[in-house]
């Protein structure tokens, strides 16, 4: 089996009110610095737990994806993160039609810069845009100026990216029906062929979190997130984008096949703090903190904090949790028939389809794609 690389960059200027990602600003790590400083031999780092990857993992085949992300990747210079890809190369090869995805805010981009991240083999690239309204990007505490994604996605464009994605993020506090469609209608005007769109989680020890237990911001209820979905989803479809992950959806060909990778439980190896692996049912995960994955390997000791091999169930139950998510769905007959019973309910009541049923599979309908956790767990049981 191949092994895909997930490459973690993770600085960032400022954090987010809504982030939990494992990024950090370069005060964090270095009182008085800057990010120049802070990265300061990262790469070499990067690369030496790389070579590790090629003693450890025994596959004659190329490198189908990779994936920078962060953090903000785009804050490293295009001819750091080339050096990463060189030495990949050299020591896996790259597949002919290998998909290298970067992560980008809008504002640390020029069309300068997309060409030369294009120019060291970037082939791939999604821009944090999260809504086109700036009262919705204060309270996600955005700074990014929504102007600045326009100008990124069409340099992309002119540069040679074939394969350019926005991610969004409804649901926010104070975000009116009328605010999300918008933000679809401005994504819809750009020049791509991907865009993710993720529910906004407010996630516990971020300063959203606070905000909302203090009681200065307002979750939205439940029904109201659910009919932003579906007009993501309509209007989505009216413009040729089809679905093929809950929350993904992409133009013929623009699909993310990194992602599909992790859906289908094929192999990867996270670089740098805090990232995760899977090569063959076991997974491992580095140590967090920058500071500490640094320290370990300039004493050529491992990243790696902790590991676990998954157990045959595990193995099923990630299957599953992943595979309804998508439109393929699930085969019958890998399903025991007291779950097949307990589906019943669902394909009554429309949630899942009638057509693939008879045809031995399981997916979602459109109105399924709502409770997809609560189908989930009713095949767990």
């Amino acid at each position: 089996m191949p092994l895909s690389f997930y490459i973690h960059i993770p600085y960032c200027v400022k954090r987010c009110g809504y982030c939990d990602f494992n990024t950090y600003t370069p005060g964090e790590l270095k009182e008085g610095s800057d990010i120049a400083q802070v990265s300061n031999g990262y790469i070499d780092l990067l690369i030496q737990e790389a070579k590790v990857a090629r003693l450890e993992v025994k596959t004659a085949e190329p490198i189908p994806t990779i994936f920078f992300g962060g953090g903000t990747p785009t804050l490293m210079e295009p001819a750091d993160l080339g050096r990463v890809l060189k030495s990949l190369e050299a020591d896996f090869g790259f597949a002919k039609d290998i998909e290298i995805t970067i992560e980008a805010n809008p504002d640390t981009v020029s069309k300068e810069k997309l060409a030369a991240l294009r120019e060291v083999g970037i082939n791939r690239i999604s821009f944090g845009m999260q809504s086109a309204a700036p009262h919705v990007l204060a309270v996600l505490d955005r700074t990014h100026n929504p102007e600045n994604v326009v100008k990124a996605t069409a340099w992309a464009r002119e540069v040679g990216f074939d394969q350019v994605s926005v991610d969004l993020i409804y649901g926010t506090p104070g975000e009116s029906a009328a605010d999300w469609e918008a933000t679809i209608d401005s994504a819809l005007a750009l020049l791509i062929n991907h865009i993710s769109a993720y529910a906004l989680i407010v996630e516990s020890g971020t300063k959203l979190a606070a905000q909302v237990k203090r009681g200065e911001i307002i979750i939205p209820d439940d029904d109201q997130t659910a009919d932003k979905y579906l007009l993501a989803d309509e209007k989505f479809s009216k413009a040729g984008f089809s679905w093929y992950e809950l929350s993904n959806w992409a133009k013929p060909g623009g699909e993310c096949r990194h992602n599909i990778a992790y859906w289908e439980g094929a192999n990867w190896w996270g670089l740098g703090p805090g990232a995760h692996s899977h090569t063959d049912g076991k997974r491992f995960w580095n140590v967090k903190h920058p500071n500490a994955y640094r320290g370990r390997l300039e004493l050529s000791q491992s990243p790696v904090m902790e590991s676990e091999v998954l157990k045959p169930d595990e193995k099923e139950s990630e299957r599953i949790m992943l595979q309804i998510r998508m439109p393929d769905g699930i085969e019958k007959n890998s399903l025991s028939d007291p779950s097949l019973l307990r589906l019943e309910s669902f394909l009554t009541g429309g949630q899942i389809s009638q057509k693939d049923w008879e045809q031995g599979r399981i997916s979602l309908t459109l109105s399924g794609r709502l409770m997809a956790d609560r189908i989930v767990r009713e095949i767990l049981m």
